[in-house]
């Protein structure tokens, strides 16, 4: 799948979740997706960034403009070296959370994505990619 542009941004503190969403608004824009579907990844993405920092303690995500098939879609990958995720299942339910938020994180930002994928070991990290798509 052709990448046609790629963006890196840290996430290490508070300022960089509003950076996240700026360039994912940035890249939404470029590709031409509706104003809802840029409002969804932009929510994705703000929701992942905020998960990195405050669970994974921190990490980066790689943001992509891609093409596939004719489509054009925004892929965001999100990476830490945090304490990882023990049970990745659980951690995707409603209500789910190990810190003090609502629990939507995780399993809203899959609903409001096209594409979702989690891989995490304990003690390891957790790697979280997304993509929504014109």
């Amino acid at each position: 799948m052709p990448t046609t542009k790629t963006e890196r941004v840290a996430i290490k503190l508070s300022d960089d979740v509003v950076r996240v969403r700026q360039a994912t608004r940035t890249l939404a824009v470029e590709i031409g997706l509706s104003l809802v579907d840029q409002t969804k990844i932009i929510t994705a993405s703000s929701e992942l960034a905020r998960n990195t920092l405050d669970y994974g303690g921190g990490g980066e995500v790689v943001l992509e403009l891609v093409e596939q098939g004719g489509r054009r879609g925004v892929r965001l990958t999100f990476e830490d070296k945090g304490p990882g995720i023990a049970d990745i299942e659980q951690a995707l339910k409603d209500g789910f959370t190990s810190g003090k938020g609502m629990g939507l994180g995780l399993g809203g930002a899959k609903r409001l994505s096209n594409e979702f994928s989690i891989s995490s070991k304990p003690g390891e990290g957790t790697k979280v990619s997304i993509a929504r798509w014109k």
